[in-house]
């Protein structure tokens, strides 16, 4: 028995069949007449859009210590969050750059990737304090003892891993979309709706797309201080890590491949949805990213991290050790906080007494 081709409708997704009457084929449902050669275009794209879009990621990035490299660096595990930080020879007993505990000596450095590339830090420790004093500027609601410097209980400047993948998108996608028309005349009202079916297809390189490697590190408060200008990147030395931590990975490069396809997919379909305009309504239909060319680097990226503390809460802040950009939640004092709604709604208030008694004087009310 032959198999029977079925159509779906690309407005509503009923099946639709041939009309005899008006040679055409109709959907029974919203009533919509396509032709023939429209709708086996529409096969076409959908037969494409079926192509598998997984890609195998060649995950070679970073290399092998040298000796005389691993030689001078020292590891650090706190016994509290798990977090393995790693020093020069010279770095003293410390704590945990993410949770403020005591961090101990486990020995000499060993097993791990050599980063590729490093961006060395361009702002001191000065340069994080003065940002945090910026930051907490202006905040009318921020308790008034937590302005106070001696407060910061830990100011550490850490290389924090990230994988940087790079990779180019073949995409298919398909919009369903509408337009509306309205008119009236003295007995009824009018809506006539046009519904089309359109394709996108092109390619689209991405370089750099980062993964934070570390899992103690949140991704939304990495992501808050990017971007950071791969452009003043230097290929590693052991050298950029005096004075500073660095994190040691525990997210892989094969671990972090299915969160780098999902942003890959991510812009590509939003750049590609940019270009469907002057619609009233679209929908995305079927959707196809192939990726291909796919490659990883290891690079190290410079963060000043903050701790504080107030009524016994942990406050951590970030700040872009390349570009000073600052983030981090702060505390309400809730007594000023009070005040500060007293006051609003005496203002409000007020504003609307006087908006009546100038409507009053109007002879408006």
């Amino acid at each position: 028995m032959a198999n029977i081709q079925e159509y779906k409708c690309p407005c509503c997704g009923g099946a639709i069949a041939f009309d005899s009457t008006i040679q055409k084929m109709k959907c029974p449902y919203c009533d919509t007449e396509f032709e023939m050669e429209a709708l086996q275009g529409y096969d076409e794209v959908l037969k494409q859009q079926e192509q598998g879009d997984d890609m195998t990621w060649d995950t070679t990035a970073g290399g092998e210590w040298q000796d005389e490299e691993a030689g001078g660096l020292r590891t650090y595990q706190c016994k509290s969050c798990g977090g393995e930080i790693v020093g020069d020879e010279s770095m003293a007993a410390s704590s945990c750059p993410y949770c403020g505990n005591p961090i101990v000596l486990m020995g000499q450095f060993a097993g791990a990737l050599r980063p590729d590339y490093v961006i060395p830090f361009k702002l001191d420790k000065k340069a994080a304090k003065a940002g945090l004093m910026k930051h907490l500027n202006g905040k009318r609601l921020l308790p008034k003892i937590f302005k106070d410097q001696n407060h910061i209980d830990e100011i550490k400047g850490v290389y924090v891993p990230f994988w940087l993948f790079d990779a180019s998108a073949d995409a298919t996608i398909s919009y369903q979309a509408t337009k509306q028309r309205t008119w009236s005349d003295s007995s009824y009202d009018y809506t006539e709706t046009q519904y089309f079916m359109l394709n996108r297809c092109g390619s689209i390189g991405f370089e750099r797309v980062p993964v934070d490697g570390s899992t103690k590190m949140e991704d939304e408060l990495m992501e808050s201080i990017e971007p950071f200008d791969f452009d003043e990147a230097v290929p590693f030395q052991t050298a950029y890590l005096a004075g500073y931590m660095a994190d040691k990975y525990d997210v892989s490069a094969e671990e972090s491949i299915e969160r780098a396809n999902t942003r890959i997919k991510k812009s590509t379909e939003d750049h590609f949805r940019s270009t469907v305009k002057g619609y009233d309504d679209v929908s995305v239909g079927q959707s196809s990213v192939q990726l291909h060319g796919g490659s990883i680097k290891y690079v190290l990226y410079p963060v000043w991290l903050l701790n504080t503390t107030w009524n016994g809460k942990q406050y951590r802040f970030a700040m872009n050790g390349q570009n000073g950009k600052f983030v981090g939640d702060l505390p309400v004092d809730q007594g000023a906080a009070r005040r500060w709604m007293i006051l609003t709604t005496a203002a409000v208030a007020a504003g609307a007494y006087g908006i009546s008694w100038l409507l009053w004087l109007a002879g408006i009310l």
